[in-house]
């Protein structure tokens, strides 16, 4: 995958949000969505089948410097991609955090995003259990092309 050269005012060259946020290669880099103020992607290392990450476009590590257009956005975000995991996936819960720091976990504290994690009762998936493998059951190509698909069905309608 080449670097992004158009990325966003303010951006880090080193983040891989910051270079999902412009709009280059969404397969190759697993974006499912780009809004106006966000984007969303698949998890490369996911606690489960459908794991995704809303954030905003903008290189922002806290709360308070979103405004409040972005926050809608990211909110409204949340819910419709829980709505199109529910058609996709059918799981039944989810797990939906902010890790805000990096000592509450976040691998990425500079740029805010959201984790929206689908559940299945009885799923072992979401911790490591041997070595630190996670199992999957799905490419997350295979899946970044099912999310695609509802996308397009969506816009049709």
């Amino acid at each position: 995958m080449q670097p992004v050269a158009n990325l966003l005012a303010g951006a880090d060259p080193s983040c891989f949000l910051c270079q999902c946020a412009p709009g280059d290669d969404d397969r190759a880099r697993l974006v499912v969505e780009r809004g106006r103020h966000s984007v969303t992607l698949l998890n490369r290392y996911p606690y489960n089948n459908g794991h995704l990450l809303i954030a905003p476009k903008r290189h922002v590590a806290r709360l308070d410097e979103l405004d409040e257009a972005v926050q809608l956005e990211v909110a409204l975000t949340i819910s419709r991609m829980i709505g199109t995991l529910d058609k996709v996936l059918n799981p039944h819960g989810y797990n939906v955090g902010l890790n805000l720091g990096q000592v509450a976990g976040a691998g990425l504290p500079g740029h805010l995003h959201w984790h929206v994690v689908p559940r299945w009762s009885g799923d072992t998936s979401f911790m490591s259990s041997v070595a630190g493998v996670r199992t999957i059951p799905q490419s997350l190509e295979a899946l970044w092309d099912l999310l695609a698909a509802d996308k397009e069905l969506q816009i049709e309608k």
